[in-house]
Formats: structure tokens, sequence, C-alpha cells
């Protein structure tokens, strides 16, 4: 991936030889013409835009030619008054298209620093590329951006921007990485290694460790494997911090089923599984590298889910360390039995919030589709979480959790099952339902449960589609920009 440098200034630039312009088009009163840009479009004054097939519909994009060798990008920006995720979207897309050239100069009309700062994060998004595994990289010649902006963030600001960036695109390399090369030792290597000079201290568990502290979902789960499992645990501790938000991850680097075997096409993908670790442990050293002041826990629970002799059986029942028993019905409902025993060792710590971030559950895609992600809770978690996903720009829709559905975890011989298989009522909430049994309580006699939220990426997390906006192929980072907002909110 080339390196993008970016610079922001505030006033018009001469048109170069080679170098694309970036500006937006809209319709008023039926009539299409250049939104507000900075970028000198004194040429187009007589071009009929129609004409040459220009359309305002959102992230429609017609080249055209400049004057002096140089190139237009006109980009449609829809009929709807822009926030800043759609600045994002229309910035990432525009640098989608341009990665041919070496230099792209955006003026797209952003009235607030805020939205100047969206196109950066948008532009840098989009640059973003994996191509470790092909023989022949083809890579963007892409490596100078200019965007044109009358109000201009400050240094500090798009500082930040970068750094979240750069985390994010860390998970994106971790989850597009295969899995024949990314097991339960590489994750927690590779983790350590980015942990290197944050600030932060990081353990990883073991399976003879993960024995002794009893957890027995990601033993159970991963010793089907001759890769054994791990648990990683990073801990950021500034000086001063009143508050403690924990953040826990599912970290399956690859889910066969177990022995309740997926089929061949719901196996392919399945190295994504891991994202939720991936996101959490980033998350927590991009708060760290900003020295956010507050304190911040991430356990990430890694294991690989796999058939055969030594792999846990439908009828298994397996004991936590706080003492509750789940049967296993379904070996292909294993994240959260691994997500169960962070929730555990997270609630022990009694932290102000707890949020997990999984894969979890094929009835997140069916209720919320590709691109958004399925949020439950209890207590602040809720509010918090919406917050800040408008705050960062990312979809997410809050999910009840009937109470009428925990029956269907209900076991004769254990405390509960791990999923109500052939029945697929409310499966995302279930799940949810399974994982809120262990979220821990800062006083249980007075049912005072720890602040929790679930934030279920299936969807979201890989997007196998067309690519759109700052959102190519593959692994998306989801979650990252909010779980930062979070942190800056606590």
């Amino acid at each position: 991936m080339t390196k993008l440098n970016i610079e922001v200034v505030n006033k018009s630039v001469p048109l170069s030889n080679g170098v694309a312009y970036v500006f937006g088009i809209v319709s008023v009163k039926d009539k299409m013409q250049i939104s507000d840009s900075l970028v000198e479009t004194s040429a187009l004054a007589k071009v009929d835009l129609k004409a040459l097939g220009a359309k305002t519909s959102f992230e429609h994009m017609t080249r055209l030619q400049g004057p002096d060798g140089s190139i237009y990008l006109a980009i449609g920006l829809g009929d709807e008054e822009l926030n800043d995720e759609q600045f994002r979207q229309l910035a990432g897309a525009a640098v989608r298209n341009l990665g041919d050239f070496e230099k792209v100069v955006i003026g797209l009309p952003t009235n607030t620093s805020g939205a100047c700062l969206a196109v950066i994060e948008g532009a840098l998004l989009a640059h973003y590329e994996f191509n470790e595994y092909k023989s022949v990289k083809k890579t963007r010649k892409l490596n100078e951006i200019r965007v044109l902006a009358r109000e201009v963030p400050l240094p500090a600001q798009i500082d930040e921007a970068k750094t979240v960036v750069e985390a994010i695109n860390l998970v994106r390399d971790m989850v597009n990485t295969a899995p024949n090369d990314l097991y339960p030792e590489i994750f927690a290597t590779l983790m350590q290694k980015s942990a290197r000079g944050k600030g932060v201290t990081v353990e990883v568990w073991d399976e003879k460790r993960l024995t002794a502290e009893k957890c027995a979902g990601i033993l159970s789960v991963g010793k089907g494997s001759v890769r054994p499992p791990r648990l990683v645990k990073i801990e950021y501790k500034p000086r001063g911090a009143k508050k403690h938000l924990a953040l826990v991850g599912k970290g399956i680097t690859f889910d066969t089923g177990g022995l309740t075997l997926k089929p061949g096409l719901g196996m392919l993908g399945m190295k994504y599984d891991m994202t939720g670790a991936a996101t959490v442990g980033h998350a927590a050293l991009a708060i760290a590298a900003l020295k956010l002041n507050v304190r911040v826990t991430a356990y990430m629970c890694v294991a690989e889910n796999m058939p055969s002799g030594t792999a846990t059986r439908p009828s298994d029942i397996i004991k936590y360390r706080n003492g509750k028993t789940v049967e296993i019905t379904n070996t292909d409902a294993e994240g959260r039995l691994v997500m169960a025993d962070g929730l555990i060792l997270a609630s022990e710590q009694k932290p102000d919030l707890i949020i997990d971030v999984a894969t979890l559950t094929g009835g997140a895609r069916v209720a919320l589709g590709v691109r958004t992600t399925g949020l439950m809770g209890v207590g602040a978690g809720i509010n918090t979480l919406v917050e800040a996903a408008n705050n960062s720009g990312e979809a997410l829709w809050a999910m009840p959790l009937p109470k009428e559905l925990r029956a269907l975890l209900n076991s004769e011989t254990a405390d509960m099952v791990n999923s109500k298989l052939g029945d697929p009522t409310g499966s995302m909430l279930v799940g949810g339902h399974f994982l809120k049994e262990f979220v821990g309580y800062h006083d249980r006699e007075k049912q005072n449960q720890i602040d929790w939220a679930h934030l279920d990426i299936a969807g979201p997390a890989s997007n196998d589609g067309a690519p759109f906006g700052y959102t190519g192929k593959g692994a998306s980072g989801v979650m990252l920009r909010t779980l930062v907002q979070v942190a800056k909110s606590l």
C-alpha cells in the first residue's frame, strides 16, 4: 500500500498536468450545476455536464478533461443536505476512482472543519489495499492528496484521524490474512508487536493458564484444533483516569462449525470470525496512542473451531469460573462460549462500561443487512453506543432483548444451553441473552448489573459485495471509530 500524504489548504490552487480535481455537482430547480468548491472550474462554464453523462445522484462519478492536461472528477452529491459521514463516503468514492493518479485535489463543499476532517478520514480509509498474497502486486499510484476547505481542522485533529485509520487498517490486515497464516498463537504475537511503544501492558494466556483460570469456553472451543487457544489481555492505565472501559472481542481465527459442521459455502470467509477481537485490541491501542484519559482493558478470546477426535461434542457440559454451567447443543454457536470467559473476567474488575464486539450471528445479517451493526445491552450501554456511533458516522441499530426469548436457552441438565438448535426465532437476540448471563453486577442483591453493550458485527465486518464509499472488498474495520468515540466520551 502506497503511503498517502495529505495536505489541507484554504484557497484555490492552480490546475496542473496529470492531476485530478474533485468537485461536487447538484441539481437546482432541475438544472445541474457545480456546487460550492475551491477547485478552479471556470473552464466548465459553458460545458453541458449532463450531455457528458454526469449525474447528481449520490456518488455517481464522471471524469472530464480539464485545462493544461488536468482531469476533473464530477461527483454527485445527491438531493439531501450532506452530513459528515456522507462527506467521508464521497471522498472515499473519489479516491477509489482516482487510484491511477499520483496526485488528487478534493474540493467538496465542506462548510465546517468537522466536514473537512471527514473528507480526510474517507480518503485515508479508501486508500487501503491488501495484496499480500498477489504474485503481481498492483498498487495504487496515488500518494498525495490536497484537500481544499474554507474551514481547516487543527493539526492535532488530523493526526488523531490518521491514528484511528491506521488502527482500522491493522484490523483489516489481520482479518484479510489467510487462516493458515493467522491462528491463535500468531494472533497473540501480532497484537504484542502492535502494542510496542504504546504505553500498555500485554498478557497472553496459553492453554495452561486458561485451564488454571477456568476459562471453560475458550478451552472447549479450542480443543478440537492442533493450534491451541489463547486469551490476549491489553491494559492501558493512564494516571488520574477516573473511568474504566472494558472491551471483549470474539477471536475465532477460523470457524468450521466444529462437529456441528458448516456446509462448504457456509465455511467460506470464516477467517473473518476473529474480527471482534482484532477490533477491540486495536481500539485499545488507538486509545492509548491518543493518550485519552480513560482506563481501558481489552480481552481477546482467541481459538480455532475445528472438528476432530478431541473436539467438543453436542451435549457436553462445561463449567465457567463463575460457577455457571452450559450444555453445548450447537458447536457452531461457539463465539458466545469464548465471549463468556471474557465477560466474566471483565466483570470481575467492575468497570464503568463493558462493550463486547463479535461476528456473532447470521441472524444479524438477516435482520439488519450487511451495513448495519446490531446493538443490545443493559443500563447506560445502549445510549452511550448510539451517541458514539452517531458521532463517528457508523451505522448501528439498537435491538431489544425480549424477556420471553430467554426461555429458549433453558436446559434440563445445566444452567443453560448455548443454542436452541433448529429454532431460528430471534437468533441475534437469543445470542444477546446468552452473553447477558455472563455480565456481572456492581451489587447483585440490588440487581445493579454493570452497564453493558453487545455489538453484533456479523453483517458489516466484511464487504463481500461491490465497493462503496470508503469501503472496498473484504474487511471493513467497522466499529473501531465508535469505540474510540466511547472512550473520548468517558
